[in-house]
């Protein structure tokens, strides 16, 4: 079995992720999931990088989700301790990049391919695009924030749909459900992102970027480190952060102004 790839380009200040597994339909491996990790590392420590986009090989399928020889034969402890956790954690830097995010969706985005396309910022999919979680098909629920982030998304309604009674939301469903926020010709999926992530490369990008994280902040998504990340921010660029810093520095007395 293949372990799959995930190619990491960049052009400029626009990065473009793309999943890399067509045979198994871009199906997710503990490789591919250590790059995705790998790859968010690396966007979060370019400051220049100003949006990505992230497509998939193919168009079939963005991704069918978690590839199940991979976990399949994982003790309940591994599952517990590795396999539901890392996806978590992977899953989490993706959603909480500091530049924005857009998923190209092309074809059949189910599971855990839903679930990371849920981390992007803007959706924008070919109109062939089918959203499912079909976990409880192979006896298990939705393990990396299915019923979590998606629901903070779209709402139970749709998300209880696609979990429970194994339903599929279409283009024009997942659209009208606020999972999709564009719908583009079939195979133009990845274009129209790279168009939209040149349009948001063009604006101020400290804005665009407070921005995201001030709205993700609106729902749960990284509150408290982005709380905590402006108010930092704010006061050390003060005369009084800056005061702190060189009374410490000089080993004297601070002499705070209120400024």
């Amino acid at each position: 079995m293949s372990d799959g790839s995930v190619i990491f380009a960049r052009d400029g200040t626009i990065v473009r992720i793309t999943l890399d597994r067509p045979a198994k339909l871009n199906a997710l491996t503990p490789a591919m999931l250590a790059q995705l990790s790998d790859a968010a590392g690396r966007i979060d420590a370019d400051d220049d990088i100003r949006a990505v986009v992230l497509s998939a090989t193919g168009h079939r399928a963005f991704c069918v989700g978690a590839d199940i020889d991979a976990w399949a034969d994982a003790s309940p402890l591994d599952m517990w301790r590795h396999w539901v956790r890392d996806g978590h954690a992977v899953f989490d830097r993706m959603a909480r990049l500091r530049p924005p995010l857009i998923a190209a969706i092309e074809g059949l985005a189910l599971g855990g391919g839903l679930e990371l396309a849920a981390t992007a910022d803007l959706r924008i999919a070919g109109a062939d695009a089918a959203f499912g979680l079909p976990e409880a098909d192979v006896g298990v629920p939705p393990g990396w924030s299915g019923t979590q982030r998606l629901v903070r998304m779209i709402g139970p309604a749709p998300v209880k749909l696609m979990a429970l009674a194994g339903e599929r939301l279409d283009a024009g469903s997942a659209e009208r459900s606020g999972l999709v926020h564009r719908v583009v010709p079939v195979g133009t999926a990845t274009d129209a992102a790279l168009g939209m992530a040149q349009r948001i490369a063009a604006r101020a990008p400290i804005a665009v970027q407070l921005a995201k994280q001030l709205i993700d902040a609106a729902v749960g998504e990284n509150r408290a480190a982005t709380l905590e990340a402006l108010a930092a921010g704010v006061a050390g660029g003060t005369q009084d952060g800056r005061e702190g810093v060189a009374s410490f520095r000089e080993k004297r007395p601070p002499d705070f102004s209120n400024r």
